[in-house]
């Protein structure tokens, strides 16, 4: 299943969340990996510590209970980003979600 974000602009800083509690009932997010194409159709997986991939930016990731956010910055105009969403639950399973996020110069 994919879900698709809202356009983001270069210049914008924008948190984007995934909220897992239909997926993961009754347990909870015990931690949270995010991931983006590069320019080459690879998963690369975003560092919130500044690290650039294909001109994306992961400025930080949290989570609560059941809801993973990315504070996402920088982008390239009329690119259709990729981005993978990984948690883990509190018992142990894995769950992947894709999203898509257009970055477009407003």
């Amino acid at each position: 299943m994919s879900l698709k974000w809202p356009n983001k602009d270069p210049d914008e800083l924008t948190d984007y969340s995934i909220d897992w509690s239909r997926f993961i009932a009754p347990t909870t997010i015990n931690s949270v990996t995010w991931y983006v194409d590069n320019g080459d159709a690879v998963k690369t997986e975003l560092i919130p510590s500044g690290q650039v991939v294909h001109g994306l930016q992961l400025v930080s990731a949290t989570s609560t209970d059941t809801i993973a956010t990315a504070r996402i910055g920088l982008g390239t105009d009329n690119i259709k980003y990729k981005l993978y969403c990984n948690v883990t639950t509190s018992d142990g399973l894995i769950f992947e979600r894709t999203v898509f996020l257009r970055v477009r110069e407003k």
